[in-house]
């Protein structure tokens, strides 16, 4: 570090009362250039510090090999050990520098001291940061307006203490991973990952904010090593009538119209008397992979788990496991001698896949009395199937199954949706339909319906990858009433939601579940809270796909994304 006096300085502005003020309040100050940073403790080595380390370690230990080499010879030509020379004198003072400076912690508390003995005047360091320390305790001045610097942007720069766990970090002898362990502060082992990332990668995180986040509540449970968090703005859709109640519907996104195209469908079905929705089936599902020596011994096993007469038995194992767990089917598929499992359970108000994942455990323990020559591969073949497309839910179901339906009469269509009703049909078959089955859709017989689950799965926590099965839909429009009105439905056979444990347990997440009454586990009726959001989450997708298919049919899609989605408007003129 460049160590060196430097000039007076202009003296610090004060106001008309005499007060002087902090930098971090409004006045402008006389020098705009920006301080400099605050000085580390190893900034007062000549050397980078993992060169200084490594001149040291290998200075200690070659010291210390000379003088047990030299003590060796005196011993062997009795020599006396007291009686030494000028090079071995020099050996011992080094080895003695050396092991204090290792003792320090790698020279930091060394290096550390002799900063803090030094003056203010003695390093180039802007006295400002001194005084504004002692503003900030004192507190703000009178009169004095303080301008709060932008969360998203401004990050403190790292203490000394600190500063030593970063190095500790860059040298890879504090795992990065461990730092809330070896801290017991989230918060600060977040600040210090992400500030060894951005000097690890030589890239910045300016505008990834740190503030403002509780890095407790996700400590084991929903993120591993944060650096910050994503801010996603969420908009209301709704009120949306749904089996006689009304619900404003939280939705996290970032693309522009969803929210007002949802909104549009939800006028449309509250216009015209509300939505139906219809439960059909409730069950996660596990299925392991066993292998047996013979595709002979695979099917024994097949016959004895698919056999009535067993599954009281294989269901009280599998129910151990939780008090909400209650098993509902096994059904086997065999590849070879590989035998696959499909578990399906009630899980209560949880998603359940850990829930259903232990029942599975249990009941593979116990099947090793009988087949004890089952080899279990895996306790997930992927014929549950989780978080891929799959046939076996579109066709058997997953999570939730829901139907939801609805009649839009003929003004509505013509008023808000700004179509007729023939137009839709011969649509919903052309692209939905037959335009699906060209493609080759394996349950994606909609327009948009991954974009509403998306946008509720994020604001209320639940895990976004397994939107690709919870989207799976089909969309059916037909006329009704000599044509005159429109009958919408969407069959939904895999909605796979919770509301409680994971990410529904955090703050913002909470509130929005809260906003739908469907926060936590239902204490009347277990299971119930998360049947209705998997209910809501249907009528939405209704919602969605009527707005977005009258939009493709009037011809309005490219100018209303045109106009809300690209355009630069002055906010003020939007908002009035």
């Amino acid at each position: 570090m460049d160590v060196r006096r430097r000039p007076s300085k202009p003296p610090r502005p004060a106001s008309s009362n005499g007060v002087s003020h902090p930098k971090h309040l409004s006045y402008t100050p006389v020098d705009p250039s920006p301080p400099a940073p605050i000085p580390k403790a190893s900034d007062a080595l000549p050397l980078p510090l993992y060169v200084t380390n490594g001149i040291f370690f290998t200075l200690f230990f070659s010291l210390a090999y000379y003088l047990l080499h030299r003590w060796r010879d005196k011993i062997r030509n009795s020599t006396p050990l007291h009686v030494v020379t000028l090079s071995e004198i020099a050996a011992i003072v080094s080895l003695i520098a050396s092991f204090i400076y290792l003792l320090g912690f790698f020279g930091i508390d060394f290096v550390q001291s002799f900063i803090s003995r030094a003056s203010h005047d003695a390093w180039d360091v802007d006295d400002d940061h001194f005084i504004l320390e002692q503003d900030r305790r004192l507190g703000p001045c009178p009169a004095v307006k303080v301008i709060d610097p932008p969360m998203t942007t401004v990050v403190a720069p790292p203490s000394l203490e600190d500063e030593e766990i970063i190095q500790a970090v860059l040298s890879g002898t504090l795992p990065s991973y461990s730092l809330e362990s070896k801290l017991g502060d989230c918060k600060r082992a977040t600040k210090i990952r992400r500030e060894a990332l951005e000097r690890i990668t030589g890239k910045s995180l300016l505008g990834l904010p740190l503030e403002g986040f509780d890095y407790e509540s996700i400590l084991g449970q929903c993120c591993e090593m944060p650096v910050g968090y994503v801010q996603i703005p969420v908009g209301i859709a709704g009120p949306l009538l749904l089996d006689g109640l009304e619900y404003s519907v939280p939705m996290a996104t970032t693309e522009g119209c969803l929210v007002a195209s949802t909104n549009r469908g939800c006028k449309a079905i509250y216009a015209s008397g509300g939505a139906t929705s219809i439960l059909l089936r409730d069950g996660m599902t596990r299925a392991p992979v066993v292998r047996f020596a013979s595709a002979k011994r695979a099917s024994e096993l097949k016959f004895f788990l698919e056999d009535p007469l067993n599954f009281d038995n294989l269901a009280a194992v599998f129910n151990r496991s939780s008090r909400f767990a209650r098993l509902q089917g096994i059904q086997c598929s065999i590849a070879g001698k590989n035998l696959y499992i499909r578990f399906s359970c009630s899980t209560g108000d949880a998603m359940g896949m850990n829930m259903v994942s232990k029942g599975v455990q249990n009941v593979l323990d116990f099947l090793q009395n009988d087949f004890p020559d089952m080899d279990v591969i895996g306790i997930s073949g992927n014929f549950c199937s989780d978080k891929k497309p799959a046939a076996v839910n579109w066709i058997e179901g997953r999570g939730k199954s829901v139907v939801c339906e609805a009649i839009i009469k003929e003004e509505v269509v013509k008023k808000v949706l700004k179509t007729d009703v023939a137009a839709l049909v011969e649509l919903n078959m052309l692209k939905n339909l037959a335009g699906s089955a060209v493609a080759g859709a394996l349950g994606g017989f909609n327009a948009h319906a991954s974009n509403i689950v998306s946008a509720i799965f994020i604001a209320t926590g639940q895990d976004p990858a397994q939107n690709v099965e919870s989207s799976h839909c089909i969309t059916m429009m037909e006329p009704i009433n000599d044509g005159k009105d429109l009958h919408i439905s969407v069959s939904m056979p895999s909605i796979e939601v919770g509301t409680l444990g994971g990410g529904t347990q955090l703050a913002s997440q909470s509130a929005c579940l809260n906003l739908l009454g469907v926060k936590g586990a239902s204490k009347e009726s277990p299971g119930a809270n998360s049947r209705l959001l998997a209910s809501i989450i249907a009528g939405s997708v209704l919602a969605g796909e009527l707005s977005l298919i009258s939009a493709i049919s009037a011809g309005q899609l490219v100018k209303s994304h045109m106009k809300y989605n690209r355009s630069s408007k002055d906010v003020s003129k939007m908002a009035s």
